[in-house]
This record gives structure tokens, sequence and C-alpha cells, in this order.
């Protein structure tokens, strides 16, 4: 797969690259961000999946994670959260369209054919990557905030073998229990929840999937977070963890919110996480 590099900025010793390519999952062009650290490489690569209205611009400039990256010695992925375009179907709604994929497939009308985010991040975006840049494909890693974080964690759940490692900032851990995730799975999915458990953290884990293959899963989560007992409800996956045993690291963040004041405080922490298990 070719890719267009937008722009390509030194940061940290290594390169910052934006770019953009025509992804063949969405049928529509795709942007993302890439940082390769300085040295020989191939680099294994952190894949950070945004949260609701953002695209890769959010997590690439406010973040703060290059630093740690290139000590650590860590490529890392931001993607776009979902298609965009002339033909793309959008809605008026912050948490509905463009901006909000929640990284699934959709099979209704208006939505599918474009929104294939599931199918682009675990297959178009990490070979686009290794076609392009020297990233080694066998060590990848997966992270990410609030939708992001769901869609983390889902995606390593679903496809354990693709990731080394799983961590998340903030993730709504059951999308088919509130608002955000009825509504946006609702007009993707169709109203058949049945189909939905596939889609949702808390549902894999107490089917057990994936068990076992992850020794630990990290999760941040603040607790002054507006969305906490409305959107989040980690207490849900925590219970779904402990049914099956898996190892969860779920640490209530006094005082934190939301933003990206939150994940800049503790981007190092998970770095370093998925560095130890990218080894």
């Amino acid at each position: 797969m070719t890719v267009e590099v937008l722009s390509s900025h030194r940061c940290f010793g290594g390169t910052l690259s934006i770019c953009r390519h025509q992804a063949a999952a969405t049928a529509t062009p795709m942007r993302f961000s890439v940082f390769i650290p300085e040295g020989k490489g191939p680099f294994p690569a952190v894949t950070f999946l945004a949260g609701l209205t953002c695209t890769e611009e959010n997590f690439t400039t406010k973040a703060g994670a290059y630093g740690y990256a290139a000590r650590l010695g860590l490529a890392i992925v931001a993607p776009d959260t979902s298609p965009r375009g002339e033909g793309v179907a959008d809605d008026e709604a912050y948490d509905l369209g463009q901006g909000a994929g929640f990284y699934i497939d959709a099979t209704e009308k208006p939505w599918a054919p474009h929104f294939c985010m599931e199918t682009y991040v675990t297959r178009d975006l990490p070979a686009v990557v290794r076609d392009n840049f020297n990233v080694d494909a066998s060590r990848q890693s997966i992270t990410g905030h609030s939708m992001g974080g769901h869609g983390a964690l889902t995606l390593a759940l679903k496809y354990p073998n693709h990731y080394r490692s799983v961590s998340a900032f903030a993730p709504i851990v059951s999308p088919a229990r509130c608002a955000w995730g009825e509504q946006a799975f609702t007009a993707y999915l169709g109203d058949d929840r049945s189909a939905w458990g596939a889609h949702d953290a808390s549902a894999l884990m107490a089917s057990g999937g994936a068990v076992g293959h992850f020794d630990d899963i990290l999760v941040d989560q603040g607790l002054a977070d507006q969305f906490l007992e409305g959107q989040l409800k980690p207490e849900l996956f925590e219970e779904a963890c402990a049914m099956h045993r898996q190892k969860l690291t779920l640490r209530r963040q006094e005082g934190y919110d939301h933003s990206y004041y939150f994940i800049q405080s503790f981007i190092g922490d998970h770095l370093a996480f998925h560095a130890e298990r990218l080894k």
C-alpha cells in the first residue's frame, strides 16, 4: 500500500509524519500520524485510538507521548476516528457519524459500506505502516481513550494474536449499556442487540474471549471524569475480568477528568507497559 506524506517533522530525534492513503476498508482516503524514533529499527509499534469528535491530530499534538516513545524505542501510530469526505454519511450529533466511528464495521445503511473502522484498524492501517515505515509488524500493541479505549479493548480481545498488549484511558467498557453506545450500535449495527456483544469489551471478556492471552490489562480512569457513571462504568469490565481471573490493573485516579491533561499525566506509564511486552 502506498502512502502520501503530507508533512514531516523532526521530533525528539525521530520523525513524526502526517499521512494520507486510500483505504480499501472504508473506500475513502484516511489520515494518520506515525512517529518513528531515531535508530536502526525495525521498531515495535503502539497504535493509539482517539475518542469522539477527534481526528489523528488530537493525540499527535496533545498527548505528549513522543519523548517517552523516543526513549523507549517505540513507533506510535494514531489514525483518524472515522471515514470522512463527500458521499460519507454523517449526523448533526457529535456522537454519531463522522468523528464517531466506534471502531466497528457498520452493517446498516447509510453507514455501510464506508464505516468499517474495525477492518481498517486491524488490516489496512497496519499494512500501510508496515509497507512504508521502519516498524516490526510482529510486535504490535494497542491503546486508546474513551471511544478509542473501547476500540482498543474490543479489538485486542477479538484479535489477540495481533497485539502483544492492550491498555486504555477512560474507556467505554460496555457500549451496549450506555447512551453513547446504544445510539451508535443501533445506527451502525441495527436493533438486534444480540449482534452488539461482539463489540462490547465487558461482554467479550465475560464470554471468555482472549482470556489468558494478555498477562495484564492496564486501564486508567479519572475519578473527576464527567462521564464516569453515565457512560464509562469501569466496574463492568472489572467484574467481567474477575469472572475469568483475567488480571486487570484498573487505576482510579483521584481528581483527573476526561481531557488530554489526564492522558498526558499517564501516557508514559502506558508506553512503558507496552514497551516491556514488546521486547
